[in-house]
């Protein structure tokens, strides 16, 4: 009985979470005038929303935009990161609490107040309406800095002696001894970069006006609410299927990884 209990209580949350999602993909396949229902069902499905979105906005390039930023953000955080996770970890020199005590600092600092900064030093460095004002200030995450420098406190020394007395440098220990010990934290920085990328709207909209080099996210926002949409919710709620479409594909091929890397990394030390 508890256990048909739990299975219950877990398919109910299951519905309840799954319904507006399932919701907003059935209604952008209605009519405009049956969309205020909360059926699921309808005999007029069609794909005009879609089609008249794909015609209207550049969806295809802003999908190639949002793919770039996101793969290049997600590797040079992992690069980067991983690299000053490792000093930090493993390095003994002067002042490297108080550097971390810093940048763990940094991650309180709301991003609306580095907006404005941020966004002068684009403009003075003429990078506006380029993919690197898009990818430059993410390269780096405290976050990432966070998870590696305490999953790398977890690994043995004596796997970094026998690398030095092999003749390794840092570099190599790094990349070639720290990196395959740590497959669930990589997966993990991974992820949750990728995930924060793609979904990302305020930076976008305000170094980019370009629309061939609008991202996803920063299309869609510009479509419902800049008028494109004709204030007609079939076309916002496709455009937003559009856009939630690559994650949940992405998500269903990587689930596995994704619930092994979460359950298996964690803050040490």
């Amino acid at each position: 009985m508890k256990q048909a209990f739990k299975y219950v209580v877990l398919i109910i949350g299951a519905i309840v979470f799954a319904y507006p999602f399932l919701w907003m993909f059935a209604s952008s396949l209605k009519p405009e005038l049956e969309i205020g229902g909360f059926s699921l069902w309808s005999p007029d499905f069609t794909l005009q929303n879609y089609r008249n979105v794909l015609t209207k906005i550049p969806i295809g390039r802003a999908l190639l935009n949002s793919i770039v930023v996101s793969l290049s953000t997600t590797l040079t955080v992992i690069v980067f990161g991983s690299m000053v996770g490792y000093a930090l970890a493993r390095l003994k020199f002067a002042g490297n609490n108080v550097l971390y005590a810093l940048i763990l600092f940094t991650m309180m600092i709301p991003f609306q107040l580095t907006l404005i900064p941020q966004y002068i030093l684009m403009v003075k460095l003429r990078l506006t309406d380029t993919y690197l004002a898009l990818i430059a200030p993410t390269m780096m995450s405290a976050f990432s800095i966070m998870l590696f420098r305490q999953y790398f406190l977890g690994i043995p020394q004596a796997f970094i002696d026998a690398a030095r007395i092999d003749g390794c440098s840092d570099i190599k220990i790094l990349f070639r001894v720290i990196w395959p010990l740590s497959r669930p934290v990589v997966l993990t920085v991974s992820i949750l970069t990728f995930m924060t990328s793609w979904n990302e709207v305020l930076w976008p909209l305000v170094v980019v006006r370009e629309r061939s080099l609008m991202t996803m996210p920063q299309l869609v926002t510009l479509f419902t609410i800049g008028g494109e949409a004709e204030s007609l919710l079939g076309l916002q709620l496709a455009a937003a299927t559009l856009l939630a479409l690559p994650i949940i594909i992405a998500y269903a091929f990587f689930q596995r990884y994704f619930i092994e890397s979460v359950a298996s990394s964690g803050v040490k030390g």
